[in-house]
């Protein structure tokens, strides 16, 4: 009885953790960022630093805007790409893989005002949400149609001639 709370203990906290976990790529070094929730229960150094304020629409569309300008190719997904956390964000990122390109990536679950700042950037209700070289392209459903029709590859040549080159 002890071990199947411990298991299903240390499951939850797996899980919350990968919740809260946001990770840049940025020339194939990856930043992780870790948002803890605000609440009383939470020591101060344990809190973020360098937290967008809240009710802030134009620091979080500078936010969007740096990370869409800054990586060639950047995904806003549920998750993260070594834990997707949806099905369509998995999809996306394993398409993206085939291309060996650096890419950006942020967890829209970690913050829902970033959530909410990328769908006004984009005017696009659902995610993932690709860009590449600063395009909005779509999501999954898109990459991967892009993939199987050769376009993708086209598109992300320079990409990652650049990466090669670095």
């Amino acid at each position: 009885m002890a071990a199947a709370l411990s298991s299903r203990f240390l499951n939850t906290v797996r899980s919350t953790r990968l919740a809260s976990v946001s990770s840049i790529y940025k020339n194939g070094m990856m930043r992780y960022s870790t948002t803890v929730p605000s609440d009383s229960d939470t020591h101060d150094d344990f809190k973020p630093t360098q937290k967008v304020p809240s009710g802030s629409t134009d620091s979080l569309k500078d936010l969007v805007e740096n990370d869409v300008k800054e990586n060639p190719v950047m995904i806003y997904m549920k998750g993260v790409p070594e834990a997707p956390q949806c099905g369509f964000s998995s999809l996306a990122v394993r398409v993206l893989q085939q291309y060996n390109v650096p890419v950006g990536a942020r967890n829209i679950l970690a913050d829902p005002e970033i959530k909410e700042a990328v769908k006004s950037f984009s005017h696009w209700p659902t995610f993932p949400q690709i860009f590449i070289k600063g395009e909005f392209i779509g999501g999954s459903d898109i990459i991967l149609n892009m993939h199987k029709e050769g376009e993708l590859e086209e598109k992300l040549k320079d990409v990652s001639a650049n990466q090669k080159s670095q």
